[in-house]
């Protein structure tokens, strides 16, 4: 009976759910950020949960009981479940090939990871050399989406109660009912190594599970003035693009930008790490179908990555001989501290 009327009490007020969220992120973004809103994108992003609905799901989860509601959480929270509803989320472009397997190598810089046959076979390039990237010029773009670009932040008070760690990963597995060796749990499993992987020397690094979490991040290491920057779409994804503008967004080498990228998982969670000697650029791919502005990021210190990481295997040098730069993927921030 009590489950009969959550859901009753659940149906009646859904409606009223996401712009009161959107609004409480809102709300606290203009508190911490000096930025007078954050993109349409990211607070799209923001819970779609209203107060009583969190606090109904915090109670569940702590008589561990979500599992009785656990449909009915997934598509208020708009979280990612099961595969059905992350492959029904994320293939909606037909134009694209299936997405790339997800490479979490490409966000590490101190272990070795796949071959680069293995690499080109997947399409792109995932890492390149600055003077690969002029105006005039080609480039192969590796897959830019995201594997499940729809989810949601989980409310702090939430996030904080969903076991989040690899000693943890069965009540993780069983509190969401994901199969062994799924895709979801091959996601979990990466995005989990990610997160408890020790940083590189001169690197900060740590993964936020809240909206809340991220702003409070970003506060703590850059300070309220930043500013952010993204990719504005997928387009150009598996193409072998023309280059257009290449413009230089930040260059201070010594003021580390935060570079945070989106995790494939249940809800939105971002890793992010921060290192010194990195530029960022923003650069206008001429894709088949529109022009994309891209963010490219380059690595000017890559002494302390591991010898044989992906990176120096395609492009034929060693750690601290090149700099690298990759693209920032869909649902990617890069946030740099405002100058002057």
């Amino acid at each position: 009976m009590t489950h009969a009327i959550l859901l009753l009490g659940f149906i009646a007020i859904a409606h009223f759910s996401g712009s009161q969220a959107e609004n409480a992120f809102i709300e606290y973004w203009e508190e911490h950020i000096g930025l007078p809103h954050p993109p349409h994108w990211l607070a799209a992003k923001a819970t779609s949960l209203n107060a009583h609905q969190e606090a109904v799901f915090v109670r569940l989860i702590e008589k561990k009981e979500l599992s009785s509601q656990l449909r009915l959480f997934c598509k208020q929270a708009n979280v990612a479940c099961s595969t059905n509803a992350q492959v029904n989320n994320t293939t909606s472009n037909t134009t694209l090939p299936p997405l790339a397997q997800w490479n979490e190598a490409k966000l590490k810089y101190n272990f070795p990871s796949e071959s680069p046959l293995s690499v080109a076979r997947q399409g792109g390039l995932p890492y390149f050399r600055e003077s690969m990237v002029k105006e005039g010029g080609f480039i192969s773009i590796p897959d830019l989406r995201d594997p499940i670009s729809y989810k949601s932040f989980l409310p702090r008070s939430l996030a904080s109660k969903i076991p989040f760690s690899f000693a943890q990963i069965e009540e993780l597995r069983k509190l969401f009912g994901v199969e062994d060796e799924s895709n979801m749990d091959e996601y979990i499993q990466d995005t989990l190594r990610i997160c408890e992987k020790s940083p590189i020397t001169g690197e900060k690094r740590t993964c936020v599970t809240s909206a809340e979490d991220l702003i409070d991040l970003v506060v703590q290491e850059l300070g309220h003035y930043v500013h952010l920057w993204s990719t504005e779409s997928v387009e150009g994804s598996y193409e072998n693009v023309t280059i257009g503008a290449v413009k230089l967004i930040y260059g201070n080498l010594f003021e580390s930008p935060a570079l945070c990228h989106s995790q494939p998982f249940i809800f939105q969670v971002y890793y992010c790490h921060m290192l010194q000697k990195v530029k960022v650029y923003t650069v206008d791919i001429l894709a088949k179908k529109k022009v994309n502005h891209v963010i490219m990021a380059c690595h000017y210190d890559t002494s302390t990555w591991n010898p044989n990481h992906i990176a120096f295997k395609l492009l034929g040098f060693g750690p601290g001989r090149i700099e690298v730069c990759h693209w920032i993927n869909e649902n990617g921030i890069v946030w740099t501290k405002t100058l002057g």
